[in-house]
């Protein structure tokens, strides 16, 4: 029963103030009807998965590998050979990969990584030829104009949209004290001549897309899809809404879960529900502003999300449509329930006891994740007898 009343209760307080951003309660009902089951083991902090047409599986682990996992559970290592140097730096290293939509056809790879040095790199979108026993031709498609020094907040995050343009995020760069030139790096997710705090979208072939999002404003770049985000590590296409969404890290709490339009700005650091991590302070003494786009969904005590997923399949019929939020720091799973208009009702959790990197859907139609360990795995979630997890 606790169970039941503790779901209307989210259900309740949402439909109250849903024209606001859902605020996640402190206590989240655990999500049940499953069970977990580990594929591999002995992945070195892995970051993105694949899928090839024949079932096998492609993940890459930061430190600059790629991993080929097959059905029967032989596994491959991979170092991709020419195209640019990855550097491994703090967050940075071999990040997000996904399959040209045409891979069949061309057997091309997308990667995004870190190049340059500890001192002075930026995110870097790249592409190799696959067929299925090595990768050759690596090709550096797009890097960002500014270089930043440390090793935080790459994004690095890809998706396909059904034009078969690719949306890419890129971080802002770093937390205070990082500058670039005269400017804390942050405040550069407002500057449109900056790639820094974006979603950019791209050709196959890396270049901006003809018209831009903004409407051809000079002031903006025309690979700048949308604006104002501090660190996007969740990208998700939802073919039920027709709509994209998306997971931010905010610094100390404030994450959030966006729906994203080409052509808006969503706040980062001038509205925000984030604090510093020095003090506790907050960022910007606003949570919305006139022309700026606001959250969907706030965790406001963090968990660090990574990962995302619009689920479609049939593996689980009561979670189809719903999305699916890695959590770093929550160690979980967050289930967001979704009615048809695309409005947040309310969450579950699944834990997980390690750090989720990345949640995506199989062609199968079960739910996979990767944990973020020096001892990562990639896990399978299978329908099991439903039991109540609060008895």
């Amino acid at each position: 029963m606790r169970y039941v009343a503790t779901v209307f209760l989210c259900l309740l307080l949402s439909q109250v103030a849903w024209a606001e951003p859902f605020m996640s309660p402190e206590s989240v009902p655990s999500a049940r009807g499953f069970h977990k089951k580990v594929i591999a083991d002995g992945l070195s902090h892995p970051w993105g998965v694949a899928w090839l047409p024949d079932g096998s599986m492609l993940v890459t682990e930061r430190p600059g590998r790629v991993r080929h996992l097959n059905e029967d559970g032989t596994t491959r290592t991979y170092k991709v050979p020419g195209g640019p140097a990855v550097v491994v730096v703090g967050q940075g290293g071999l990040l997000d990969i996904s399959l040209h939509p045409n891979f069949a056809e061309n057997g091309l790879v997308y990667f995004t990584l870190a190049t340059g040095t500890r001192h002075s790199n930026r995110t870097t979108l790249a592409r190799a030829y696959f067929d299925g026993k090595k990768f050759s031709k690596l090709e550096e498609l797009f890097r960002v104009s500014q270089a930043k020094s440390g090793g935080q907040h790459f994004g690095s995050r890809m998706i396909w949209l059904e034009d078969r343009t690719l949306l890419m995020s890129v971080g802002d760069g770093g937390n205070p004290p990082v500058r670039i030139g005269d400017v804390l790096s942050r405040t550069l997710a407002q500057d449109g001549q900056s790639h820094l705090g974006k979603i950019l979208r791209l050709t196959d072939a890396g270049m901006p897309v003809a018209g831009g999002s903004f409407g051809g404003q000079s002031d903006i770049l025309p690979e700048i899809y949308s604006m104002g985000h501090r660190n996007i590590q969740g990208l998700a296409v939802d073919p039920i809404r027709n709509t994209v969404w998306a997971s931010e890290h905010g610094a100390l709490g404030g994450d959030e879960l966006n729906r994203i339009t080409g052509g808006n700005n969503y706040g980062w650091p001038k509205a925000t529900f984030s604090k510093e991590y020095l003090g506790a302070r907050d960022i910007s003494e606003h949570t919305t502003l006139p022309g700026m786009t606001d959250p969907e969904l706030v965790w406001l005590s963090g968990i660090a999300p990574s990962g995302l997923l619009l689920y479609t399949g049939d593996k689980f019929p009561k979670w189809r449509g719903d999305l699916f939020a890695g959590g770093l720091k929550d160690q979980s799973i967050r289930r967001v329930v979704l009615d048809q208009s695309g409005r947040v009702l309310g969450e579950e959790i699944i834990r997980v006891g390690q750090r989720v990197r990345d949640v995506q859907q199989g062609p199968d139609g079960f739910i996979y994740l990767l944990t973020d360990e020096s001892d990562g795995k990639l896990i399978r979630l299978e329908p099991s007898e439903e039991t109540d997890p609060n008895p």
